[in-house]
């Protein structure tokens, strides 16, 4: 791509700077302006967004701020484009004053210092928001950096244990089942295996499942095994929780019959899961609240279920054994979403935080699910709109209380995929510490060096 010569980008600078991070006098003043920036625009990616934020979001909020004036800056392009292209705003000081970024994105944009924890930036009143006491400490965590809040969570999800009531019941165990260990699990498998069930447990492992083997796999294992995979500014290496995680790996495929090693290993393997577990041959399944809301949904699912809501249960992923979970807690998850954050170069940053605030709000928030039954991450909502779908109450009622979330720093992405080659390691016959050892080895080489890596 040819960059503009150097005068030209100035003058796109200064152009961008004349409608960002809000114009004119002090708050309430008539040339007051505010601007939203999101990775949505109607009639293309994410449209359902834009149009909350066109129009509700817009009209009522200027409804209570007649002297304000709100714009929106909409984007349809890859998440890694709207990503630079916020990056550049942020460095050069313009941008829009409420930004909408991946949760992934809140470490790496702290650490350069594009954003400024919340209090910061919009005053003492962010901590009296009423918003906080409908958020879970542990939700509140995918806008968290080093202990510092730097932007309000938008919906999220959780991982479970999907498994197959009718394999269940073949193989002799409860139709209403919640494992309290790894053992329990495992023991679950063997019953299977012995009632003829193909692939009694699918934990996703290798690199053909990509992210979903870090995050459906992996990390939860290792939350399980009482480790977070980034902590206190240091990676978690080849230490006993991570060679835990990788041991029952081994346990499921290292030749028990438990799981599907090639089904680990085809390109399309995660989908094929999908239609396998659909089709009755996994018993136990490893996903994120995606795979009952989109993939097995009885009419427009990926892989339908007709009987899903008859046939399908689901149970929170136990720690390695009681209490010796992160936090001391007997059941873990992971989960992933997206957070708004304050632009640290706002003109009118207590203004911004009122928008910011009010887009979180309850009725905000109601607006944007526009009827639809999916997770928001505030409690009050999620009393209100989850009624009629069990399980995704289940999951913001008993799995986001206990959930954690991946580091938002830059060289995760690289992290991952040495995780998900460990396990592709322990699924082609190595044992559980020679795939960590190899894992620690590649850790050091991509985040500098043993100082940054606990063992």
């Amino acid at each position: 791509m040819r960059l503009p010569s150097r005068p030209a980008l100035i003058g796109v600078i200064a152009a961008l700077a004349l409608t960002s991070c809000g114009t004119g006098g002090g708050p309430g003043d008539s040339s007051t302006t505010l601007t939203i920036a999101a990775n949505s625009i109607e009639g293309g990616k994410n449209a359902e967004s834009a149009q909350w934020i066109k129009q509700w979001v817009i009209p009522e909020f200027e409804k209570t701020h007649p002297n304000v004036k709100v714009l929106f800056q909409p984007s349809g392009v890859d998440d890694e484009q709207y990503k630079t292209k916020i990056a550049l705003d942020l460095k050069s000081r313009t941008g829009a004053d409420v930004i909408d970024l991946d949760g992934i994105w809140v470490g790496e944009f702290a650490q350069a210092g594009y954003i400024k924890p919340l209090t910061e930036v919009g005053g003492a009143t962010v901590e009296q928001w009423e918003g906080w006491s409908q958020i879970p400490q542990a939700v509140q965590g995918l806008g968290i950096f080093d202990g510092k809040k730097y932007g309000l969570p938008q919906g999220t999800d959780g991982r479970v244990l999907f498994y197959n009531k009718t394999l269940f019941t073949k193989a002799g165990l409860p139709a209403t089942w919640q494992p309290r260990s790894w053992q329990d699990i495992i023991d679950a498998g063997t019953r299977l295996k012995a009632a003829g069930v193909p692939t009694p447990i699918q934990l996703n492992a290798g690199t053909a499942m990509g992210e979903a083997t870090t995050m459906q796999g992996l990390l939860p294992l290792l939350a399980g095994a009482g480790a977070e995979i980034y902590t206190a500014g240091k990676w978690t290496g080849a230490s006993p929780a991570m060679k835990d995680a990788l041991g029952l790996y081994q346990r499921v495929y290292g030749g028990s019959g438990l799981g599907d090693p090639k089904l680990q290993q085809e390109a399309k393997g995660r989908d094929k899961s999908f239609a396998q577990f659909a089709e009755g041959k996994i018993g136990i399944l490893a996903e994120s609240d995606y795979f009952w809301r989109s993939v097995i949904e009885p009419k427009a699912g990926v892989a339908p279920m007709k009987d899903r809501d008859q046939a399908v249960g689901y149970a929170k992923i136990p720690a390695k054994q009681p209490g010796s979970g992160i936090r001391g807690q007997d059941y873990v998850s992971m989960s992933g979403g997206a957070v708004r954050v304050l632009n640290p170069f706002s003109k009118n940053p207590r203004l911004a935080w009122d928008l910011l605030a009010f887009m979180h709000s309850a009725a905000a928030t109601k607006a944007q699910l526009a009827g639809q039954v999916r997770i928001s991450a505030r409690t009050d909502v999620n009393d209100e709109v989850l009624t009629a779908d069990p399980m995704l109450k289940y999951i913001a009622d008993d799995v986001l209380p206990l959930t954690a979330y991946r580091p938002g720093v830059a060289v995760y992405p690289q992290v991952s995929t040495a995780l998900q080659e460990a396990t592709a390691a322990v699924v082609s016959g190595r044992s559980a510490d020679e795939a960590a050892t190899a894992y620690q080895a590649k850790l050091e080489g991509i985040v500098g060096g043993a100082a940054n890596v606990s063992g």
